[in-house]
C-alpha cells in the first residue's frame, strides 16, 4: 500500500503506531511527522555535523521501531521520541567529547544576554535564528545535564513536565537544574545577574 502525506496528515500519532504496527509502511508517517523537529533538537544538543545529526536520527528511528510495541499509549508520543533521541545523541556526544576533552573555547559574555528568564517570546525568524545561535554558543559551555534542560525548555519549548519525561527526572529536578544552569552561565560571564 501506498501512503500519501495527506493520509498521515490525517492520522493521530496513536492511529500511526496502530496502523504501522500492522503495516510497516505507516511507519514512514511518524518519521515525516517528527524527522524535523528531531533532527533540529539534535542539533541544538551539541557540535554535530549534519551527517552525525542524520546518523543519530536515523539510529534514533531504527530503536523507536524496534520498540514501538512497547510504547505506552497513555503516554505523550513526542516525549517517548524525544527521550530516545535524546539518548542516541547524548551517546553519540560523549563520544565525540573524549577525543577533545583537551579543547576549551572563549567564553563571549555578551551571548549571555540572549538567555531568557521565560518561555520563547514571539520574535521574528530571524531574530529567533540569531538568538539560537547566540544560546547554542553558550550552551556548549555547560555541562550536559544542565545543557540538556536548558535547551528542551528555552529551544524546544517544552513544560517541565514533558522534559521530566523526556529526561526521566522528577520536574522538581528539573526546575533545580534549569537554576543552576542560570547560575552556571553567569559565573562564565562574571556577572551577578541576568
Amino acid at each position: 500500500m501506498h501512503i500519501t502525506k495527506d493520509t498521515c496528515r490525517q492520522l493521530s500519532d496513536l492511529d500511526i503506531i496502530r496502523r504501522a504496527m500492522e503495516e510497516v509502511d505507516y511507519f514512514s508517517c511518524l518519521y515525516e511527522r517528527y524527522e524535523a523537529r528531531l533532527l533540529r533538537y539534535i542539533k541544538r544538543m551539541g557540535a554535530l555535523t549534519e551527517e552525525e545529526a542524520q546518523d543519530v536520527l536515523q539510529e534514533a528511528f531504527i530503536k523507536v521501531w524496534k520498540n514501538l510495541h512497547a510504547f505506552d499509549q497513555n503516554l505523550k508520543l513526542s516525549s517517548w521520541l524525544y527521550r530516545i533521541v535524546h539518548n542516541q545523541a547524548v551517546s553519540c556526544l560523549r563520544k565525540k567529547q573524549s577525543f577533545g576533552k583537551d579543547q576549551t573555547a572563549g567564553f563571549n559574555e555578551g551571548l549571555l544576554a540572549h538567555i531568557p528568564d521565560g518561555g520563547p517570546g514571539e520574535e521574528s525568524p530571524e531574530a529567533l535564528e540569531e538568538k539560537d545561535q547566540h544560546i547554542h554558543a553558550l550552551l556548549n559551555q555547560l555541562p550536559l545535564p544542565y545543557k540538556e534542560v536548558m535547551v528542551l525548555k528555552f529551544l524546544e519549548d517544552m513544560s517541565y513536565e514533558e522534559i521530566s519525561d523526556v529526561l526521566k527526572i522528577p520536574e522538581g529536578t528539573v526546575a533545580t537544574r534549569i537554576n543552576r544552569a542560570k547560575k552556571a552561565l553567569r559565573k562564565l560571564s562574571g556577572q551577578t545577574t541576568v
